[in-house]
């Protein structure tokens, strides 16, 4: 997943590895990424826009300080999204905001789910591949026959 700033072929800085860490620990705590689309550009514009959500339920059992973190390392503006100096003083960070529950039997589920479908569209991508260059091969077979063909009645 690409942070806006690369998708926009802007200049960026350590402000995108910031956003960086803010999508994986977004991912840590629910199991599955915070934008997502079946159509890629459809995904861009919500990485562009920033549009993620904290959705019920998955996201109920996780601390607002744990929000508070992801979604100042999130901002849209890196002029105004948290330095690595601020994520780092942030109270879900060096505080005792986070909560002691475990929530591996929440997250696990999710995560799989993700990684599947993220490798279903891999082996999805890579048929079109190969059988879009089958249709490329067969399309250069009947040219070359075809020219063979004109090449032998011109004879």
């Amino acid at each position: 997943m690409l942070p806006f700033q690369v998708l926009q072929q802007k200049p960026y800085g350590k402000a995108v590895d910031v956003w960086s860490i803010g999508v994986i620990t977004y991912i840590l705590l629910c199991g599955y990424p915070p934008f997502y689309d079946e159509n890629d550009a459809n995904l861009f514009a919500q990485i562009i826009r920033g549009e993620y959500e904290f959705d019920s339920p998955y996201w109920d059992e996780i601390s607002d300080s744990a929000k508070d973190f992801i979604s100042h390392l999130m901002c849209c503006d890196p002029n105004m999204r948290y330095t690595c100096e601020q994520a780092l003083t942030h109270p879900w960070i060096n505080g005792n905001t986070a909560r002691t529950k475990d929530i591996h039997c929440l997250v696990a589920p999710h995560l799989k789910k993700s990684l599947a479908k993220r490798n279903w569209k891999k082996a999805f991508n890579a048929t079109a591949a190969i059988r879009q260059l089958q249709m490329l091969r067969l399309s250069s077979i009947s040219h070359a026959a075809a020219a063979a063909s004109t090449s032998a009645a011109s004879s």
